[in-house]
């Protein structure tokens, strides 16, 4: 069981869901969630510069995200939380949960080596089940 999770999406009912489907299936102890790219790197920001002497700042060890939503979009994010500023957190890997398949994306998330699987929304029980045997 992992640690904790970052679901990043704008739409609420996915994360919903996200949420729900993750906790009934034990994947994960803790599930936290972004509206979109620029508040989940606020919350890694906030991770980083964040003293907190006797609280251990759990880093997300898995990210499922979406990649079209307003203020900042899935690439975005994802260009900016593979720069150096962000190198710290890039143990997390990402899972790109999308609601079309494009080949173009498809593509593209190979030019990021933290990507470990492209899969279609919903999530559903069956393909955590297949993330437990990817990732362990």
């Amino acid at each position: 069981m992992l640690e904790q999770i970052l679901c990043i999406d704008d739409d609420p009912i996915t994360l919903m869901l996200c949420k729900k489907v993750i906790s009934k299936s034990s994947f994960s102890h803790e599930i936290i969630t972004a509206q979109n790219g620029e508040e989940a790197l606020h919350h890694f920001n906030t991770l980083k510069y964040t003293n907190n002497k006797n609280k251990v700042n759990k880093k997300p060890e898995l990210i499922f995200l979406d990649l079209n939503m307003p203020v900042m979009g899935g690439w975005e994010f994802l260009d900016h939380f593979t720069s150096n500023d962000y190198a710290e957190f890039n143990t997390a890997k990402v899972i790109v949960l999308s609601s079309t398949i494009d080949p173009d994306d498809l593509a593209k998330a190979k030019k990021y080596p933290i990507i470990i699987d492209f899969l279609s929304k919903p999530i559903t029980q069956a393909m955590l089940e297949y993330l437990k045997k990817k990732i362990s």
